[in-house]
């Protein structure tokens, strides 16, 4: 029978420190702290790194890259929210890279206390509520506070009593956002550690005849290899586009409602583009 009583304990918590004994706001998983410190420091120096390589006369392939990057989040931006909301764009862009490069380091054999950063809940909330609370004051600088108290009341053509319930699942909606946004990154980062851990550990255990101990090391580095660069990326592009699709639901209607107000049906993008014509 396998003996499992020194196996090392799954990553299923973050060590904290307590620097007081009132407060849970005193208590920090001094882990996360040390690896979101390591993704920001990498991340500072990507930035000052690809601003040092523009080259407006000779751009090179990796400009071209993240220059079609850029003009992919400013047509999003433009499509989703409006061209006057542009600023979303250091935002929107300065999470992505930091996501997909806080996932991308966990492919070094970094020692302990260093553990992805993104495994830890409080991280990917903080993020989470950033850009709902932010999305959520931009509605409210467009519509007014009394058009976005209104707008949690859709939809407007139905009667009062089933607008009534429908408040109810809107306001449900709107703060079950930063919960989904944030558990969605946080579980995909932290299964992923875990088949890790199962990998590492758990499969050395089984006898040899059954799975050579060179199989195993094989499917740890596959496993890796998949987990940082395709779930990592795709995690850290979801979390970038709900950003811009969760200002986009902000402002929903506005420009169709100023549009009825002056008289007149909101242009289409065919419209539009006939007009530019």
């Amino acid at each position: 029978m396998i003996q499992l009583l020194n196996i090392e304990n799954p990553p299923v918590t973050h060590p904290a420190v307590d620097l007081c004994s009132t407060a849970i706001l005193c208590r920090f998983n001094y882990d996360s702290l040390i690896s979101s410190a390591v993704s920001i420091a990498l991340t500072l120096a990507f930035t000052f790194w690809v601003v040092n390589r523009l080259d407006s006369r000779r751009p090179g392939k990796f400009q071209m890259v993240f220059e079609f990057v850029i003009a992919y989040a400013r047509g999003l931006i433009r499509d989703t929210v409006g061209e006057q909301a542009m600023w979303i764009l250091p935002l929107a862009l300065t999470l992505f890279f930091y996501i997909l490069i806080a996932n991308w380091i966990e492919l070094l054999p970094l020692p302990h206390p260093f553990t992805p950063a993104n495994t830890d809940f409080n991280q990917t909330l903080a993020m989470a509520l950033l850009v709902v609370v932010l999305a959520e004051g931009y509605s409210i600088k467009v519509r007014g506070l009394g058009g976005f108290l209104h707008h949690l009341t859709r939809p407007h053509n139905l009667p009062i009593p089933l607008r009534v319930y429908f408040t109810f699942i809107n306001v449900v909606e709107e703060l079950a956002k930063p919960v989904s946004l944030s558990l969605r990154l946080m579980g995909n980062i932290f299964g992923g550690v875990i088949m890790l851990w199962v990998l590492t550990v758990m499969l050395p255990l089984i006898p040899l005849p059954v799975l050579p101990y060179g199989l195993s090391i094989v499917l740890v580095g596959l496993w890796k290899a998949f987990d940082v660069f395709l779930i990592g990326t795709l995690q850290a592009f979801i979390f970038f586009l709900l950003t811009i699709i969760y200002f986009g639901m902000a402002v929903e209607g506005v420009h169709e409602s100023e549009a009825e107000s002056h008289g007149r049906a909101a242009p289409t993008p065919a419209m539009s583009a006939a007009t530019s014509n």
